[in-house]
């Protein structure tokens, strides 16, 4: 975008700039370069994407080009979108996110399908437990908590800079939250829940490095790694979570897509569980596994 002479400034309207940034990006090989593009824009200019277009005529001032220069310069370098705008759909929430939370993802979505089949819709009679352990954004629990609302919901994150943010995101939902690591602040004996939930981080060390630029240099690494085999923290959560779960209660963990075979493996090892179900997203990739606790 190069800075117009005075005697004769361009004139910068909506369109010549989606236009022109979409191409830059390109160049870049910035992923989405268009839906960037509009994102980026809509943000800068306050608006709705659609409302580009109908003032796609529309000459930007000088404050709100430089806006939009400084975001674009910040998604060339990497940076993804929903951290510059810091806001990110899932589900059909609009959730405040910055590089302290995993970008919420649609595939994370199989998890929120998932549990609300094992949730009544009126929790009058019976509400359930429901426990989000590793919560990040809050983006699974208060999908659950919109969805499914009278039911009894606890998030935890051992990050509390992230605890801050998905308290941020929950305003009057009534969700409870929790510092801490997976299931340590829990005391004996407290009450069990009836579907525990969790996206754990399942990416092996050795291939964090190889992630695209977005992901490796700006998301937290503490949500991406699993550990030597990826498996580290589901292995634990598989493991612990029977003390917690009531009989017939469910376990429900996202899981990587070439990792069904490993998680279904580690489920039937504990000898706690009944088989695992695998859930598969909407690209057709093994997404989450499903497993309720035996029956007493």
């Amino acid at each position: 975008m190069q800075t117009p002479s005075k005697s004769n400034p361009p004139q910068w309207t909506i369109l010549s700039l989606l236009q022109w940034t979409a191409d830059y990006f390109k160049t870049h090989r910035v992923e989405s370069p268009r839906a960037g593009a509009e994102i980026l824009l809509a943000e800068t200019l306050g608006c709705d994407r659609i409302d580009l277009y109908v003032r796609f005529d529309q000459p930007l001032n000088e404050a709100e080009l430089a806006r939009f220069k400084g975001a674009v310069k910040r998604r060339v370098q990497g940076e993804p979108v929903a951290y510059i705008t810091g806001k990110q759909g899932f589900w059909t929430l609009d959730l405040a996110v910055r590089e302290s939370v995993l970008i919420p993802r649609p595939e994370t979505e199989t998890l929120v399908e998932t549990a609300l089949a094992l949730l009544p819709a009126d929790a009058a009679a019976a509400p359930r437990r429901v426990l989000d352990l590793g919560t990040g954004s809050g983006a699974i629990i208060l999908a659950l908590a919109a969805e499914r609302p009278g039911h009894r919901y606890v998030a935890s994150d051992r990050s509390p800079d992230a605890l801050r943010q998905a308290q941020q995101n929950a305003g009057p939902s009534g969700v409870a939250f929790f510092c801490g690591d997976w299931f340590h602040p829990l005391r004996p004996g407290a009450a069990p829940f009836d579907l525990i939930l969790s996206n754990p981080p399942y990416i092996p060390t050795k291939d964090i490095d190889g992630l695209q630029v977005e992901v490796r240099a700006y998301e937290p690494r503490l949500a991406l790694d699993g550990g030597r085999d990826g498996l580290s923290s589901l292995r634990r959560l598989i493991r612990e979570a029977p003390e917690r779960l009531r009989a017939c209660g469910h376990l429900l963990l996202e899981i990587g897509c070439d990792q069904g075979p490993a998680v279904k493996a580690i489920i039937g090892e504990t000898g706690a569980y009944d088989p695992p179900v695998i859930k598969k997203d909407d690209a057709g990739r093994d997404r989450a596994a499903l497993a309720r606790k035996r029956a007493k």
